[in-house]
This record gives C-alpha cells, structure tokens and sequence, in this order.
C-alpha cells in the first residue's frame, strides 16, 4: 500500500510539473514538437507525418 501511494505521489507530481510549464509557456504550446524539426528523427529531410510540413517551412528552429 505505501509502495501505490508512492507511485501515485510522483505520477502526481510529474503531471503538476507538465501543468506549470505549459502554464509558464507562451501560447501554452511545447516548443519544437514537430518531427521534422529534429534533425536526429528526420536524417532524409522528409515532410513530417502529422502536419505535413517540410523542415524548411517550419517556423521554429
């Protein structure tokens, strides 16, 4: 049982932590959350799978 409540207080606190920041953000967004961004994911220069843009349409880099 100490063990569940242990578990449960750190889950706790990781979501607390992900509130704060987006809270803190600008806009509320994560910054850079598009695959095509991260030239470690994208090594072919494709068009990201979920927004369809290329690396070189996107904004934030």
């Amino acid at each position: 049982m100490k063990l569940l409540f242990i578990t449960f207080g750190l889950l706790a606190l990781a979501v607390l932590g992900i509130a704060i920041k987006l809270w803190a953000k600008k806009d509320g967004e994560f910054a850079v959350t598009c695959a095509s961004q991260n030239p470690m994911l994208n090594q072919e220069g494709e068009a990201c799978g979920y927004c369809g843009k290329l690396p070189e349409n996107c904004e934030n880099k």
